[in-house]
C-alpha cells in the first residue's frame, strides 16, 4: 500500500458481514499468562500484528519455547512456572505498550539484567509511575534518554514487595502488569488501585483472564490480592475477535444506514469496547446477538444525517472508541459531548489534540471542554482533506469512516494500522464489492 489511501464513498448500501482479527489486548495478556504458567498452552485465534510479534520476539529472546503458526492463527507456549529462562537479554518492545509494561514488571519480579529498547513513539509514552513502583521495591534503572522513559537498562534481584499502589489515571496497563506478574512473588501481592479507572474495563479483563488461567484474584479491604502460584495454566485458550476493530464496522450501521454483522463477536465479550455497541443502540440502531455474531442495523435521515440528535456520554471505560465517536459526530443532528477521556493524551499520540486538529482540517467545528475532561463536536459539512494519522492506528481506522460516508478523506500513512489490524484496508476494499 502507498503512503496514502484515498477513501471512496460507499454508494451501494447493502447488508455487510466481516471477520476481524483476534483481540490485541487478550492476545498479549494470554501470551504473558501462558509463559508464566506451568502448562504447555495452545493459544487459538491469536492476533498477529506489529504489537503481538514484538511480544513474541521478546519471549523467544528470553528463552521461552514458542511455536507460531500465523496461517492458522495459533501459538503454543511452554510455560516455566514463573521462571525466566534467560536472565540476561536485550529486548525491543517496539511500539507495543502492553509488551512494554507487562514485560518490564515480569522481568523486574523475576530478577536479572536486561536492556529494554523501544520505538521512538513508545519512548515518548509514560512509564515513570510504573518504574517508580519497581524502583521502590528494589529494581535499579539506568536511563539512556529521557528520565522515566524507554530505553533503559534494568537490574534486580528477586523482588518481594508485599503491597503496592497503582494509579490507573495515566494507563491501566500499569495495574494489569502488576496483577499478572504478582503471581510470581513468593508471598503474592496486594495491589491498591487508585484513579478514576480503578474499576475500568481493562482491569476487569485482566482479572477475568487470570481466573480463566486458574489464578483466583480476590478483592479484600479495597485491595486486590494476587496469590503466589506456580501450578496454574490451561492447555488451550481461545482469543476473542477484536471488538475494538469490530466497532469501526459497526459504526457503519448508523453512518450509512446499513446492516452489519461481525463474525463471532458476542455480548458476553471480555472486552470493554463492547459497550460502544450500547451507544450505537442509543442512537437508534437495532442489535441482535445471533449465532454468527452480533448484527447491528441502522438508518439515516434525508440529507445524510445519522438518525440521532447528538448526545453527551462518558467514554472513560471504552476510550479507544473516542475516535470512532468523533467520526460519527459530524453527521449527527446536534452537538456530541464526549466526557472523561483526558487519559488518551498519553497513548500512541495525544489523541485529543489529534482529533481536534484533523476534524478542523475537515471543516468540522470542535472544541476542548476542560470541565468535562473531554471534547465537543458539532455537526457540519465535511470538506475534502488529507488526514494526518500521527503513527496512530486508531486515528487511521476511525477517520476512514468519514471517507466512507463522504468520499472526501485521504488517509496518510495507512500502514500504521499494522500495529493491530494488518488487513483493515483490505476489508475496506471489500465493502465496495
Amino acid at each position: 500500500m502507498k503512503n496514502k489511501y484515498s477513501v471512496k464513498k460507499i454508494e451501494n448500501v447493502k447488508p455487510l458481514t466481516v471477520e476481524v482479527p483476534g483481540s490485541k489486548s487478550i492476545t498479549n495478556r494470554a501470551l504473558l499468562l501462558a509463559a508464566l504458567s506451568n502448562c504447555r498452552c495452545r493459544l487459538k485465534g491469536v492476533l498477529f500484528s506489529d504489537d503481538s510479534r514484538a511480544f513474541l520476539e521478546c519471549l523467544v529472546k528470553l528463552g521461552f519455547e514458542v511455536m507460531q503458526n500465523e496461517e492458522v492463527k495459533e501459538v503454543v507456549i511452554q510455560g516455566t512456572g514463573g521462571r525466566i529462562p534467560q536472565r540476561r537479554a536485550c529486548l525491543n518492545v517496539r511500539s507495543a505498550g502492553t509488551a512494554a509494561r507487562f514485560l518490564t514488571v515480569m522481568l523486574a519480579f523475576a530478577g536479572g539484567e536486561y536492556e529494554l529498547e523501544a520505538s521512538p513513539q513508545m519512548c515518548r509514552r509514560p512509564m515513570q509511575p510504573l518504574l517508580d513502583i519497581l524502583q521502590e521495591a528494589g529494581a535499579e534503572f539506568v536511563f539512556k534518554g529521557q528520565e522515566g522513559h524507554f530505553p533503559f537498562s534494568m537490574r534486580s534481584g528477586t523482588l518481594s514487595p508485599v503491597e503496592v499502589s497503582a494509579d490507573t489515571g495515566v494507563s491501566s496497563q500499569f495495574a494489569s502488569a502488576l496483577l499478572m506478574a504478582g503471581v510470581m512473588l513468593r508471598d503474592g501481592l496486594k495491589i491498591k488501585l487508585e484513579g478514576r479507572r480503578a474499576q475500568g474495563s481493562y482491569i476487569k479483563m485482566t482479572i477475568a483472564m487470570m481466573r480463566q488461567f486458574g489464578i483466583e484474584v480476590k478483592h479484600e479491604e479495597g485491595r486486590w490480592a494476587v496469590p503466589h502460584r506456580e501450578d496454574f495454566g490451561c492447555g488451550e485458550y481461545q482469543v476473542e475477535p477484536d471488538v475494538s476493530g469490530a466497532c469501526y464496522f459497526y459504526a457503519l450501521a448508523p453512518l450509512i444506514g446499513t446492516e452489519i454483522t461481525v463474525k463471532n463477536v458476542h455480548e458476553n465479550s471480555l472486552q470493554g469496547d463492547i459497550r460502544f455497541l450500547e451507544v450505537l443502540r442509543q442512537m437508534g440502531c437495532v442489535m441482535e446477538d445471533r449465532a454468527e455474531g452480533i448484527c447491528l442495523s441502522g438508518r439515516t435521515l434525508e440529507g445524510g444525517l445519522c438518525a440521532y440528535p447528538g448526545m453527551e456520554l462518558s467514554m472513560k471505560d471504552f476510550s479507544d472508541q473516542t475516535m470512532t465517536m468523533a467520526a460519527l459526530a459530524p453527521f449527527a443532528q446536534g452537538p456530541t459531548l464526549i466526557r472523561e477521556i483526558g487519559h488518551i493524551r498519553f497513548q500512541e499520540t495525544d489523541r485529543i489534540a489529534a482529533i481536534l486538529t484533523e476534524l478542523a482540517r475537515l471543516g468540522i467545528r470542535c472544541e476542548e471542554v476542560p470541565e468535562a475532561d473531554g471534547i465537543r463536536i458539532y455537526p457540519g459539512e465535511v470538506r475534502a482533506a488529507e488526514v494526518e494519522t500521527y503513527e496512530d492506528h486508531r486515528m487511521a481506522m476511525a477517520f476512514t469512516l468519514i471517507g466512507l460516508k463522504t468520499g472526501k478523506v485521504t488517509i496518510l500513512n495507512p500502514l500504521c494500522c499494522r500495529k493491530t489490524f494488518e488487513n483493515y484496508f483490505d476489508l475496506i476494499e471489500e465493502l465496495y464489492g
